[in-house]
Protein backbone atom coordinates (compact mmCIF):
# COMPACT_ATOMS: atom_id res chain seq x y z
CA UNK A 1 0.00 0.00 0.00
CA UNK A 2 1.59 3.62 -0.85
CA UNK A 3 1.57 6.15 1.16
CA UNK A 4 0.37 10.10 0.50
CA UNK A 5 2.30 12.84 1.27
CA UNK A 6 1.67 16.76 1.03
CA UNK A 7 4.78 18.36 -0.66
CA UNK A 8 5.24 21.92 -1.02
CA UNK A 9 7.60 24.40 -3.39
CA UNK A 10 10.15 25.43 -0.88
CA UNK A 11 11.82 28.35 -3.60
CA UNK A 12 9.52 31.11 -1.88
CA UNK A 13 11.36 30.35 1.23
CA UNK A 14 15.16 30.30 0.55
CA UNK A 15 16.73 33.38 -0.48
CA UNK A 16 18.08 33.38 -3.81
CA UNK A 17 21.55 32.01 -4.18
CA UNK A 18 24.61 34.13 -4.84
CA UNK A 19 26.38 33.49 -8.00
CA UNK A 20 29.27 32.16 -6.38
CA UNK A 21 27.08 29.73 -4.73
CA UNK A 22 25.62 28.75 -7.87
CA UNK A 23 29.09 27.89 -9.30
CA UNK A 24 30.01 25.72 -6.45
CA UNK A 25 26.84 24.08 -6.68
CA UNK A 26 27.15 23.48 -10.25
CA UNK A 27 30.92 22.05 -9.72
CA UNK A 28 29.77 20.03 -7.02
CA UNK A 29 26.56 17.97 -9.33
CA UNK A 30 29.03 18.10 -12.14
CA UNK A 31 31.64 16.49 -9.97
CA UNK A 32 29.22 13.66 -8.35
CA UNK A 33 27.84 13.34 -11.83
CA UNK A 34 31.75 12.15 -13.11
CA UNK A 35 32.22 9.99 -9.77
CA UNK A 36 29.40 8.04 -10.42
CA UNK A 37 29.89 7.51 -13.98
CA UNK A 38 33.64 6.46 -12.40
CA UNK A 39 32.39 4.14 -10.46
CA UNK A 40 30.35 2.28 -12.85
CA UNK A 41 32.55 1.60 -14.76
CA UNK A 42 32.56 3.81 -17.70
CA UNK A 43 35.35 4.97 -19.87
CA UNK A 44 37.19 8.16 -19.83
CA UNK A 45 36.05 9.15 -23.04
CA UNK A 46 32.22 8.44 -22.70
CA UNK A 47 32.19 10.46 -19.11
CA UNK A 48 33.75 13.24 -21.35
CA UNK A 49 31.46 12.88 -23.54
CA UNK A 50 28.68 12.88 -21.40
CA UNK A 51 29.94 16.28 -19.76
CA UNK A 52 30.85 17.69 -22.67
CA UNK A 53 26.63 17.13 -23.92
CA UNK A 54 25.55 18.36 -20.55
CA UNK A 55 27.63 21.68 -20.77
CA UNK A 56 25.82 21.98 -24.36
CA UNK A 57 22.49 21.91 -23.06
CA UNK A 58 23.49 23.95 -20.56
CA UNK A 59 24.91 26.96 -22.71
CA UNK A 60 22.60 26.81 -25.50
CA UNK A 61 19.97 27.37 -22.51
CA UNK A 62 21.86 30.02 -20.89
CA UNK A 63 20.61 28.38 -17.08
CA UNK A 64 21.11 25.90 -15.15
CA UNK A 65 19.63 22.49 -16.03
CA UNK A 66 17.66 22.69 -12.37
CA UNK A 67 16.40 26.18 -12.81
CA UNK A 68 14.33 24.82 -15.69
CA UNK A 69 10.57 23.73 -16.15
CA UNK A 70 8.66 20.98 -17.94
CA UNK A 71 7.71 23.50 -20.67
CA UNK A 72 10.88 25.02 -21.29
CA UNK A 73 12.08 22.47 -23.82
CA UNK A 74 9.17 21.93 -25.86
CA UNK A 75 9.27 25.37 -27.23
CA UNK A 76 12.95 26.03 -28.54
CA UNK A 77 13.64 22.19 -30.15
CA UNK A 78 12.93 23.39 -33.65
CA UNK A 79 15.01 26.21 -33.24
CA UNK A 80 17.96 26.75 -35.85
CA UNK A 81 21.46 25.56 -34.20
CA UNK A 82 19.59 22.98 -31.62
CA UNK A 83 21.43 19.95 -31.54
CA UNK A 84 18.57 17.06 -32.30
CA UNK A 85 16.47 19.64 -34.55
CA UNK A 86 15.36 17.16 -37.65
CA UNK A 87 15.70 19.21 -41.16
Amino acid sequence: MAALAVVRDLREYWAPASAEELERFETDVLSGFVLARASAGLEGGTIRGDVGHLEQIRTWFGRPLWDMERGCCGTRRAAPGWPGRRR
